[in-house]
């Protein structure tokens, strides 16, 4: 049997999960398990790159640890980034091998440093301008043949495409096989309040709904969706009746998708229906995910060390490749004959 490809892919411990995470991406990392040999990992150290507070970042790492677990990802494949503290030595090695200039043209520091600049302080981290460095160890720690990414994250896999090819130019070996990127059909899921926006929780409260909220909140925020601000062409779906056609397609009502595009080909759709049928839908996954996240929360203490041991187990994969990247670069290993 042929050996499965890798995938490694992270998130931020946001805590919370919203539809636009889960079906942009989350729900794609749990299919992709019956095919791939997958590495998720919940990446703290990234959360710390903008003014932030301990004691909530260690409760959201958890909290999406548990979040991901409800939703399907298996234990063994998921790994918290401070447990695995080869991630960070692999970035100090990857930073002499990556231009000052590559990272201040990276579009997302650009946007980042300009709203965090916009503080009281006007504090910028130089963490803010090395993550996508960390974000390449991240990946090639694990030696991932894919990554699964949307378009804003395009820019970050080349910039570690680029780091492993100087690294094997660098050593004369081709160490480092070139991750590619997994596109895979993703929706681009968008604010039900403002559908030209993308669903976000940086955006604000309205601007998402999250997957473990209180089914009266998200049948509210369904019914209160922006269908048509009225500058939609004659003829034309406006955006906020496509993004409702996503959601309800996204949620795998086919047959309900297709009843309600025959009404609006008509000319006879009905919004209120449309958003039944869509606040039905999403309350549909959302308890199937509230009632796996609570029977995991009975055994809270025996989950977190468990998910403290896949990271060791993972880790020792990290381990073996630091060790080799030391050796090709020079650097000195704590075995014999060095």
């Amino acid at each position: 049997m042929a050996e499965k490809k890798k995938v490694l892919s992270c998130i931020q411990p946001t805590g919370d999960i919203h539809y636009g995470n889960y079906f942009g991406a989350v729900k794609n990392w749990v299919d992709l398990q019956a095919k791939y040999d997958c590495t998720y990992g919940v990446v703290d150290y990234h959360a710390m790159t903008a003014p932030y507070n301990p004691v909530k970042l260690r409760a959201n790492t958890w909290e999406l640890i548990f979040n991901l677990l409800a939703i399907g990802i298996e234990k063994e494949n998921l790994f918290i980034q401070s447990l695995v503290p080869e991630h960070t030595e692999l970035c100090w090695i990857f930073n002499c091998f990556t231009s000052y200039g590559q990272l201040q043209r990276m579009t997302q520091f650009k946007d980042k440093s300009a709203d965090t600049g916009k503080g009281e302080d006007g504090f910028i981290s130089a963490g803010l301008l090395d993550y996508p460095v960390l974000q390449a160890a991240d990946i090639l720690v694990y030696r991932a043949d894919f990554v699964p990414v949307g378009k804003d994250q395009e820019q970050h896999l080349e910039l570690s495409r680029n780091i492993a090819q100087r690294f094997n130019q660098q050593v004369g070996k081709e160490y480092f096989v070139l991750p590619e990127t997994l596109f895979t059909e993703t929706p681009k899921i968008r604010s039900t309040a403002d559908p030209k926006r993308k669903m976000s929780k940086s955006a604000g409260e309205k601007h998402y709904i999250s997957i473990f909220s209180e089914e009266a909140r998200i049948r509210k925020q369904v019914k209160s969706a922006v269908t048509d601000a009225g500058d939609t062409p004659k003829g034309e779906m406006s955006e906020g009746v496509d993004n409702l056609f996503t959601l309800l397609k996204a949620s795998g009502k086919m047959e309900a998708h297709a009843s309600l595009m025959a009404d609006h080909n008509a000319g006879t759709l009905k919004y209120v229906d449309m958003k039944e049928a869509v606040g039905n839908a999403l309350v549909e996954l959302s308890t199937q995910f509230k009632d796996a996240k609570a029977d995991l929360m009975t055994d809270k203490k025996n989950i977190k060390n468990q998910i403290k041991y896949s990271s060791s187990l993972i880790r020792k994969r990290a381990q073996e490749t630091l060790r080799e990247v030391k050796d090709l670069a020079g650097l000195i290993n704590v075995k014999a004959g060095q």
